[in-house]
Order: structure tokens, then C-alpha cells, then sequence
């Protein structure tokens, strides 16, 4: 064509599309000003099943996608949860607040939409809001523009969703087909492409089911691992001094109820009994006083049982790791799209699990503890405009932090009224800013709560040690006779009262928490320092126990034990 036009209508033409192209341009950086934050999270992924992290897992390299967007952007070493367990954890997360604050301590606690201040604030500063995917705090999240949400903690496979519509919430379901993953993120595609404002910013949760026990994965990865042999944890044949009275009873006398297993150690709880149908054998026994006395004495770890063992860790870690597996492509399929789409340039993309899990380590299963593989977070952040790729820090955060530190990436202000802390500064700059925060504080309640059966406690870890304090009460007043004992979502009640004790841990030299050094005198000016700064931490955070007076009384008849 542009061989029969003269020079001038050429260019001419060509003028005329330079103008559109500019105001387009023009057009764009306007609606684009602010970038585009998309928060992904996975249910119990923790920090052991990715590259990034250098656990023993890191070699069957269970995360390629996720570790090649990690190391474009910013990994945090030191990130920790608050309270490893799905509800309270989230809780913190949405409001930037510890529990008491915000009023979630447990599974059944709920945050009502005034509560919902994460979405709030973000709609505040122009963005549109979306969550789709798991939810399981209770109450509508009516503070997103837009939800499609898994009711409670949701299923695996054909997984209904609650939605907005013209019945009151929870009564809009929409029933879909497919595996959990898959679904989710169609959906948020769905979202982006057709539901989304273009003219705002967009604030989207994307939060997968996957991996949350008990672990059931697309059928098109049950090759992927099979013929693979899974690296075990040491500890999970020889846990050697970690732990305390409180954990394993005087002369191990506990070990048999306390902490859920791999091995057949736990009669009420182990992975056998998740995995292969019709192994649990005391699933009619409500308490611990059930269980036939014959089956208390202390475990015997014979040749035999470690070989059986090994093979349920080996079953375990597969299925676990298939669903990760398809975290890992889903996300990749999100990475795909934004890219298409020349949405990924603007956009923040930060990943985490709700808290960490064990995977064997110490004979264990599921999480709550205060150990580093269920209180670590895996957690990194994305975006080529304001972090540096390759970029990597030891400052310690925790999931109060991460509400403030969104607000400001959004252009806001973090409010007075939340908790948390800003690392919005060693986002950029790689380096803690002057004053931050050295320690951080963890809280678990639900104590002896189901068939886990993990003893409430508290305590504080600094980048070099770690403190924790068994209390070994529940929560509630025992005194009052109308005290509800066993909350609906505590499940059995295995054994009240447990064992009070202390345990240290130096990490520097100990980072696999091997040896409760709370007893050694070289310790003995480090460990008074630090219940100073637990005391002050728990003040400053709202989280003593001025409510509940009979554990302040245990804390206070302990604290110099």
C-alpha cells in the first residue's frame, strides 16, 4: 500500500499514529500508576518443600516456578507466623493484628467485615479487591469488591464455592468440577480477564487449598515422585534432647499421646492413620484414658519400626509434594497470563504459606509448634520496579507485618491502629532501617486440642535463640463451672492439665532445635534477658494474660524456674 501514497501522505500517517500511540501510552501510565498487587498464598506450604530455602527437600526441586519468581524479587529467611494454625494466622494477616486485638485466638474464631481491615484500606486508596479461594474466617468477607470462597476449609475435588448474590451469605454457592488448584485459578483468570476493572489498580488474594492435609492431589501427578526416594530428617528416628517434660512427659511418659507422628508413636494420631484407610485403630477413643494402659508404655524405635516408618514418611512426603506440585504449575499458569496480557511489569506478586509444617522433623506431623518448620513462613516479593532481583534478607517479619507493608506498596499510610510493622524499606533498599525489630513473638492456645494433641505455649526467637514456655493449662476458667471445657473446634479432650516447662534453643548452633539447652549456666545471662524481652513484648502486643488469671498464675509461679 505505501508504495502508491506520496511521501507526504506517508508521513502524514505515519504522524498520526505516533500521536495515538502516545496518547495510549499517556492513557495507560494514568490508569497504571499504582501497580497491581496479587498476594498468593498456599495452605500449610512450608518452607522445607522449596528450592530457595536449601532444606534437604531443595534437591527433587519440588518449586521451579516459585523459586525462579523468588529470585527475581526479594526472599525473606526470617519470616514467622504468629500462631501456626489456619484461622489465627489469617486473622492476623487481614488486620495486622495479634490475636487478642483482633479477637481471633483459635479455629473458631471469626472476623466480621468491620474487621476486615486489609480490603478496607486497600479500597480506601483506589484499588479494586478481590479473594477467591480459601477463606475459613467465618463471617462473609463482605470488605472485597468481589469474593468466590471455599466454604470453610473446602475439598479437594468438585469444591463448592460461596459467592456474592441475591441470598443472604453463606446460602450463593456455585458447584464446580476439577481438582481444588486447578479450579481456584481458573477462577482468579476468570476474575482478571472479565470481572475486573481496568481503569483501577487491582488488590487480588489468591489462596490455594493445596497442600493441607489430608493430602489429595490431581491425578496426573501420581507419577511424579514414585519411584524417587524422599530424604529423611535424622530427628525423625532420634529427636535426642529436643523437647521437655512438657512435651514428652517425665521419662517420655507422654510421648505416646503428645505431638501427632509419623511413626506408629502417637497411638491417637499418626500419618498412618490419614494416609491408609482403615489403620485407625483408636479412632472410637474420645481421651487418653481410653486407651488401653498396655499401649502407654514409652515407644520403642526397633528395626522393624523404622522401616515402617520410613515407608509411611515416604508415602507422606509424595503426596504432600503432588500437591505442591500443583501449586507450583498453577502458578505458573497465573505468571503465563500476566505476562500475555502485559500485566506482570506492574505488578507485585508476593508468595507465602499461612504457616509453616512439619514434614518429619522431631516425628512430626501438621504444625502449631513453636519449632522453626511450623512457625517459619516461607515468604518473597516480586516486582522489578521497586525490588532487586536476587535479592535476599535475615530481617525477621511475621504476618502482622504484612497488612502495612501492602498499604504502603499501595501508596497509603499504615494505620495507627494495626500492630505490625512496614518492611517496606528493606524491600527496597535490602537493609533494615535503624530500630527494627529484632525478636518476634508466637502464641499457641488450642492446647491438647484434637488428636494432635500439642500443649498451649508461648515464647520469643531472635535471630540467635529461641524461648518457649509450656504453660499447660487451657485457656478458659477452669474455675467457673460453667466454663466451656472443649470448644466445638478443640475436638477431644485427650488430658487437661500437662507439664510445665521451659525450653531454649541456641540456633547458631543448634538451627535444627536438637537440644533443649534451658538447664545449661553458659545460658543462664542470655535466657534472663530474654524472658525480660518476652515480658515487654507481651505487654507492648496486648498479649498477656490479664484474662485469664489462672494461667497469669502458672506464668508467674514458673517464670524464674
Amino acid at each position: 500500500m505505501f508504495k502508491t501514497l506520496s511521501f507526504y501522505t506517508k508521513l502524514f500517517i505515519i504522524s498520526l499514529s505516533l500521536v495515538s500511540c502516545q496518547e495510549k501510552s499517556t492513557s495507560e501510565k494514568t490508569v497504571t500508576k499504582k501497580p497491581n498487587i496479587i498476594y498468593i498464598m498456599a495452605d500449610d506450604h512450608t518452607s522445607q518443600a522449596f528450592g530457595i530455602y536449601n532444606s534437604r527437600l531443595a534437591a527433587l526441586n519440588p518449586t521451579p516456578t516459585l523459586d525462579a519468581i523468588a529470585r527475581e524479587g526479594m526472599i525473606f529467611d526470617n519470616c514467622f507466623v504468629n500462631n501456626a494454625i489456619c484461622v489465627p494466622s489469617r486473622a492476623a494477616i487481614i488486620t495486622g493484628q495479634r490475636a487478642q486485638t483482633n479477637g481471633v485466638i483459635d479455629l473458631e474464631g471469626i472476623l466480621p467485615p468491620e474487621k476486615q481491615y486489609l480490603p478496607k484500606e486497600m479500597k480506601k486508596l483506589g484499588y479494586q479487591t478481590a479473594i477467591i479461594g480459601k477463606w475459613h474466617l467465618h463471617e462473609e468477607p463482605a470488605a472485597f469488591d468481589y469474593y468466590k470462597v471455599l466454604p470453610s476449609q473446602g475439598k479437594y475435588f468438585n469444591p463448592d464455592f460461596r459467592i456474592q448474590g441475591e441470598k443472604p451469605w453463606p446460602e450463593n454457592v456455585v458447584q464446580t468440577t476439577g481438582h481444588s488448584s486447578d479450579v481456584i485459578t481458573n477462577s482468579t483468570l476468570e476474575w482478571l480477564k472479565n470481572t475486573r476493572d481496568p481503569n483501577k489498580p487491582f488488590f487480588l488474594m489468591h489462596h490455594f487449598k493445596a497442600p493441607h492435609d489430608d493430602f489429595e492431589n490431581a491425578p496426573r501427578y501420581e507419577k511424579y515422585l514414585k519411584d524417587t526416594f524422599i530424604p529423611e530428617p535424622k530427628s525423625l528416628y532420634d529427636n535426642k534432647n529436643n523437647g521437655s517434660v512438657a512435651t514428652r512427659g517425665k521419662h517420655d511418659s507422654l510421648t505416646r499421646i503428645i505431638g501427632s507422628s509419623v511413626s506408629r508413636r502417637n497411638l491417637v494420631r499418626n500419618q498412618a492413620m490419614n494416609i491408609y484407610p482403615g489403620t485407625d485403630i483408636y479412632k472410637n477413643y474420645g481421651t487418653a484414658q481410653e486407651i488401653p494402659n498396655s499401649q502407654h508404655l514409652a515407644f520403642k524405635n526397633t528395626e522393624e519400626e523404622k522401616i515402617y516408618t520410613s515407608k509411611v514418611y515416604q508415602d507422606y512426603l509424595k503426596k504432600y509434594l503432588r500437591c505442591v506440585k500443583g501449586v507450583d504449575d498453577n502458578v505458573k499458569r497465573l505468571m503465563e497470563y500476566l505476562e500475555t496480557e502485559e500485566l506482570l511489569e506492574n505488578t507485585i506478586i508476593v508468595y507465602t504459606g499461612d504457616q509453616g509444617f512439619m514434614l518429619g522433623e522431631h516425628d512430626y506431623i501438621d504444625k502449631r509448634w513453636m519449632y522453626d518448620e511450623s512457625m517459619r513462613m516461607p515468604f518473597f516479593v516480586r516486582y522489578p520496579k521497586g525490588v532487586k532481583a536476587g535479592s535476599r534478607t535475615d530481617a525477621i517479619i511475621n504476618n502482622t507485618d504484612f497488612a502495612p507493608t501492602l498499604i504502603e506498596l499501595a501508596g497509603g499510610e499504615k494505620p495507627a491502629y494495626m500492630q505490625g510493622n512496614s518492611f517496606k524499606p528493606i524491600l527496597e533498599t535490602g537493609q533494615e532501617p535503624k530500630g527494627w525489630q529484632q525478636a518476634t513473638y508466637y502464641r499457641y492456645w488450642m492446647h491438647m486440642a484434637h488428636r494432635h494433641a500439642n500443649p498451649a505455649h508461648f515464647g520469643i526467637r531472635t535471630k540467635e535463640y529461641k524461648l518457649i514456655f509450656y504453660y499447660g493449662k487451657y485457656w478458659a476458667d477452669t474455675s467457673d463451672p460453667e466454663a466451656d471445657w472443649n470448644k466445638g473446634s478443640w475436638g477431644n479432650d485427650f488430658t487437661r492439665d500437662t507439664p510445665i516447662a521451659w525450653e531454649f534453643y541456641d540456633l547458631e548452633k543448634d538451627p535444627e532445635e536438637m537440644d533443649n539447652a534451658y538447664d545449661d549456666p553458659v545460658y543462664k545471662n542470655i535466657i534472663a534477658d530474654l524472658k525480660k524481652q518476652l515480658r515487654t513484648m507481651r505487654e507492648q502486643l496486648n498479649e498477656t494474660d490479664k484474662n485469664y488469671p489462672h494461667i497469669q498464675k502458672v506464668i508467674d509461679d514458673h517464670w524464674n524456674d
